[in-house]
């Protein structure tokens, strides 16, 4: 589907207008095509009301998806589990195995945010032989990733990092530039656990332009949030004071369930500089 915002405002006319019609096939096929590009933009808001009206005309699994990622996103589990649930049902009732294995694996993403790596390597490691029995490389190559990422919280940074590297390259093969840009950024959170900042900054540096090329707001966030912090510790505060203003800037934009809390962050770093400087001796002729 084309992403010219003009051709975008047309297909959610379209949407709308089968909605008021009472049309579900086309309001489902067009709010899937719309949503999918929302998603990959941050637009949750938006995806939850379309999905939400083309659930009005009746059960469909991919906007219980949809509207699921969305509220995932926006950091409300327990609705995005019912909705995944529901799409998960409908899914394997009508034998599409790479929307099941899909499913799963978001799933084990909500259970891996509210810190249940058990569940969610569960559900991770259900979707990824199914990924791979369907020749689905890229949904292979986020699950490698999402995987990771339990043993990464489990202190096993071996483990992560491998299941990363081998994410990366599939993603590159496939073009899958957003999944390029969290695996680059995951990389670089292991590094920085590890004590290796500049290794950590290369790789937040790679992904930083990617996630700002596929208008990935949520994930830019995130990651110029991992560089203000690896700055803080450095002992840079204005470059870390800048990263969160961007960071808090995002939030905003997206409806971060973060932006409270970045933004009370960004403020302790304002008081933290402004006693550094109150404290430093004054300038010499």
């Amino acid at each position: 589907m084309a992403t010219d915002p003009r051709d975008l405002a047309r297909w959610v006319e379209v949407h709308r207008l089968a909605v008021a019609g009472r049309q579900p096939e086309i309001a489902r096929n067009v709010g899937r095509r719309v949503c999918r590009v929302w998603l990959g933009t941050s637009r949750f808001a938006a995806v939850e009301a379309m999905a939400t009206a083309t659930l009005a005309l009746g059960l469909d699994a991919g906007s219980f998806y949809d509207r699921g990622w969305a509220r995932r996103a926006t950091g409300r589990p327990q609705p995005a589990l019912e909705d995944y649930q529901q799409a998960l049902t409908m899914y394997r009732q009508s034998g599409h195995q790479g929307n099941e294995a899909a499913t799963l694996n978001n799933i084990g993403l909500v259970y891996a945010n509210l810190g249940d790596r058990q569940r969610a390597s569960d559900h991770y490691h259900q979707a990824l032989p199914i990924q791979r029995e369907v020749g689905d490389r890229a949904g292979e190559a986020t699950t490698l990733n999402n995987i990771g990422g339990v043993y990464h919280r489990l202190g096993d940074r071996q483990r992560a990092l491998d299941h990363y590297h081998q994410a990366l390259p599939i993603q590159r093969e496939v073009g899958d530039r957003a999944g390029e840009a969290a695996t680059l950024n995951n990389i670089g959170l292991v590094y920085d656990n590890l004590g290796d900042r500049q290794r950590a900054l290369d790789h937040y540096h790679q992904s930083l332009p990617i996630t700002r090329e596929v208008g990935d707001r949520a994930g830019e966030a995130v990651t110029r949030y991992n560089i203000a912090m690896i700055h803080r510790s450095g002992g840079d505060l204005d470059q870390a004071i800048r990263e969160l203003e961007q960071v808090v800037d995002l939030d905003r934009q997206v409806d971060h369930p973060d932006l409270e809390a970045d933004t009370a962050f960004l403020e302790q770093l304002r008081r933290e500089r402004a006693e550094k400087r109150g404290a430093e001796p004054p300038a010499g002729p």
